[in-house]
């Protein structure tokens, strides 16, 4: 029985520490208020990403046709990119409102939905935001807390 009790009380933690958890998430979102900053910083940041985005995942790049993707400096693109980060700005601010999160989450599920996004695409974006906020936070980036809540977030997204 002790060990029945051990086993289950070890699952119990480690699904606690798979998740998003509340220490977690007030790390992400002051970490992310930080890399993201304001005004034209903003901007650079999301230049840096979907650069780096288009660099390690070319056949991205046609996914964004009707926004110019072919020259990510372009205000459609610069309007694009700044879109996408500000949803995701909103996730982040809303992570430790649960009813709110999954409003949100349900909303840019059905916006990807339509837009036929593919599972791995989600991934894709989670590796290279992960590879630019050490550019922005440096070792006060908590990998662990980042990765774990982006994995929150993007699997009730996809489709």
């Amino acid at each position: 029985m002790k060990l029945v009790l051990a086993v289950v009380l070890s699952m119990c933690v480690a699904h606690a520490l798979a998740d998003c958890d509340a220490l977690q998430r007030f790390k992400v979102k002051h970490q992310w208020a930080e890399a993201f900053g304001s005004a034209h910083h903003r901007l650079d940041f999301g230049l840096k990403l979907w650069n780096n985005i288009f660099k390690d995942y070319a056949d991205l790049r046609g996914l964004f046709k009707r926004v110019n993707g072919e020259n990510t400096y372009s205000p459609e693109f610069e309007a694009h990119a700044q879109r996408v980060l500000s949803g995701l700005d909103m996730t982040i601010s809303l992570l430790d409102d649960q009813e709110a999160l999954t409003a949100q989450l349900a909303h840019l599920k059905s916006q990807h939905v339509e837009r036929n996004v593919k599972a791995e695409y989600y991934d894709a974006f989670r590796a290279e935001l992960l590879g630019v906020l050490p550019d922005y936070l440096g070792t006060k980036l908590d990998f662990s807390a980042w990765n774990e809540c982006l994995k929150l977030i993007t699997s009730n997204i996809k489709a």
